[in-house]
C-alpha cells in the first residue's frame, strides 16, 4: 500500500466523459459520495487507531496509509465534482448536504462499532466494483480513450482494492474476535446498512442527473436513453450481485481476494508515469 498523488486537471473534462452517458451519470452520482464518506472514514479510523492502541504494528501502519489514501480520494473527487456543478447540475447541492448531515449524525450519535461496520460495508462495495472494472466487464460502457474522468475512477478503485482488508481487519480486531458469531452478524448489519443507504442515495442522484440530460432530448432520444440505462443496470446487477453475496459468508476475508492482473498493471504504470 502506498499514497499516490494524481495530477489530472478536470477543468476541461466534460460531465459526459464517455459516450454511454447513462453509465457516466451513475458514476458521476457516485462521485459525490467520496467528498463526504472519505472524511467520515478518516475520522472513524482515527478513532479506531486510538481504540486499538497498537502503535507501529502492521495494522497500524496500514491505517496510516489508508487514511492518507482516502484523503486524496476526497480531494480528487471534490475537484471533479466542481465541474459537475459548473455544468449546470445545481440540484446536486441538496443531495450533498443531505449526505454530509448523515455522516455528521453517524459520528455524533452512533457507536464506533456501528461506524466501523458501516465503513467495512462501504469498503466491501468498493473492492467488488474494482474487481468488475479491472476484469474488463464494463468495457462497453467506458470511454474508448483514457481521460481524467475515467482515470479518476480507475485510480480510485485500484486503491480501494489495494486497501480492501484494512477496515475489515479493524472491525474484526475491535469487535469480532471475542465473540465471532455476534461480530459476524453485526458485520452483515453494517454491510446491509451501507448498501441500502448508498445504493438509495446513488440511485436518486443518478435519476436527477439523467432528468437534467433528458430534458434536452427529443422523445426518441429519451426512449433510446432509457433502453441504454436498462441495459447498463441489468449488466451491472448481474456482475455485482455475486461480489456482494461473497461478503455474506462467515468465512469472508477481503485480504484473500487476488488482485486482477490489469489492476496491478495499472498501478505499476501509474507509478512509472509519476516517477
Amino acid at each position: 500500500m502506498k499514497v499516490r498523488y494524481p495530477t489530472w486537471s478536470y477543468d476541461q473534462t466534460p460531465p459526459h466523459w464517455s459516450p454511454y452517458i447513462e453509465y457516466v451519470q451513475a458514476r458521476n452520482a457516485a462521485s459525490t459520495i467520496p467528498s463526504y464518506v472519505e472524511p467520515y472514514l478518516v475520522k472513524v479510523m482515527i478513532q479506531a487507531r486510538k481504540a486499538l492502541d497498537q502503535k507501529d504494528t502492521p495494522l497500524d501502519r496500514d491505517l496510516v496509509v489508508f487514511i492518507k489514501q482516502e484523503a486524496q480520494h476526497c480531494k480528487q473527487h471534490d475537484a471533479f465534482n466542481r465541474q459537475l456543478h459548473a455544468a449546470g447540475y445545481d440540484g446536486l447541492t441538496a443531495f450533498e448536504q443531505e449526505l454530509e448531515a448523515t455522516y455528521e449524525d453517524f459520528l455524533a450519535n452512533r457507536s464506533l462499532k456501528f461506524n466501523c461496520a458501516y465503513a467495512e460495508g462501504f469498503e466491501a462495495l468498493g473492492s467488488g466494483m474494482a474487481q468488475i472494472v479491472f476484469e474488463g466487464k464494463l468495457t462497453e460502457f467506458e470511454a474508448a480513450e483514457p481521460n481524467p474522468g475515467s482515470e479518476l475512477w480507475r485510480w480510485h478503485l485500484a486503491e480501494e482494492f489495494e486497501h480492501r482488508s484494512v477496515a475489515f481487519d479493524v472491525y474484526q480486531t475491535l469487535f469480532a474476535r471475542r465473540n465471532p458469531i455476534a461480530g459476524y452478524f453485526y458485520r452483515l448489519y453494517g454491510f446491509y446498512y451501507a448498501v441500502k443507504h448508498l445504493g438509495g442515495y446513488s440511485k436518486r442522484v443518478a435519476a436527477y442527473l439523467m432528468s437534467v440530460d433528458r430534458s434536452r432530448m427529443s422523445p426518441e432520444e429519451v426512449e433510446a436513453s432509457l433502453a441504454r440505462e436498462k441495459h447498463f443496470k441489468k449488466t451491472y446487477a448481474r456482475l455485482m450481485i455475486p461480489k456482494m453475496l461473497m461478503v455474506l459468508s462467515p468465512f469472508y476475508n477481503p485480504g484473500k481476494k487476488v488482485p486482477p492482473p490489469a489492476l496491478s498493471a495499472y498501478l505499476e504504470r501509474f507509478e512509472a508515469q509519476a516517477a
